[in-house]
């Protein structure tokens, strides 16, 4: 299925928030856009926004029943553009009137003025064994099955997974990242976008791969930071804000 979206000026575009109960920053920030008190032109959500969220698995709709309703009332408002990540995906029929983009849709391929802009959130090209394991997990039918299986046994398995990400260090430094993402997308991507933009690997960085910018996103669940889309002389594309800088 083929996607193609305009980025606006002022859009907010925001990656790997891991929201969970034991991480709440993200409804702070969600809950002052839908109050009016921030004025995003477009809201952009990269990808592992919740810890876990999965249609199938009716535990993590109810877990995370607020925060679904509260991105609902902002895609009233505005567009609200969601790239599945690897912590919440078979999102259909979760949101209204929010363009979900699943794993086999990205990169999504977006406009920016004059230039073109692919979107992802990130884990769209690792190895075999990661393609297979994917594949299965978004299965909906071992979903279902593992759902209902948790279910029986009192949601040990979604238990056992929350305190495993409870536990789990989200920003770490990428040795040789550079090296790493050239090596990835270089030959794959040079002469056929401007800039690449995607979260999942939380290093905050941007460098030239071949003929396009590559911006690898910070992840808000380190340190709060989202991006505004935003045009300069100086070819600047997100400005960098915090929750504590937009007032929270």
């Amino acid at each position: 299925m083929s996607h193609s979206f305009e980025i606006k000026e002022g859009a907010f575009i925001l990656s790997d928030a891991h929201y969970s109960p034991h991480r709440p920053e993200l409804r702070t920030l969600l809950q002052e856009i839908d109050l009016g008190h921030l004025h995003p032109s477009q809201l952009i959500l990269m990808g592992d926004i919740f810890d876990t969220l999965f249609a199938p698995i009716a535990y993590t709709l109810d877990a995370n029943a607020s925060m679904i309703e509260l991105i609902n009332s902002i895609a009233q408002k505005m567009e609200v553009i969601y790239l599945e990540g690897n912590h919440d995906f078979c999102l259909e029929g979760v949101f209204e009137n929010v363009k979900t983009i699943p794993l086999s849709s990205q990169p999504l391929t977006c406009k920016y003025q004059n230039k073109k802009v692919l979107l992802a959130h990130g884990d769209f090209s690792e190895g075999l064994g990661y393609k297979i394991y994917t594949s299965l997990i978004r299965s909906k039918t071992l979903l279902t099955l593992l759902g209902f299986i948790d279910t029986l046994g009192n949601h040990f398995i979604l238990k056992k997974l929350d305190r495993y990400l409870q536990k789990k260090e989200d920003c770490n430094h990428f040795e040789n990242f550079e090296r790493y993402i050239i090596a990835r997308l270089e030959q794959r991507f040079s002469h056929s976008c401007d800039i690449f933009i995607e979260g999942h690997f939380h290093q905050n960085r941007s460098f030239l791969v071949g003929d396009f910018t590559y911006i690898n996103l910070a992840a808000f669940a380190c340190n709060q930071r989202y991006f505004i889309v935003q045009s300069s002389q100086e070819e600047q594309l997100l400005e960098v804000k915090t929750s504590a800088e937009s007032g929270e």
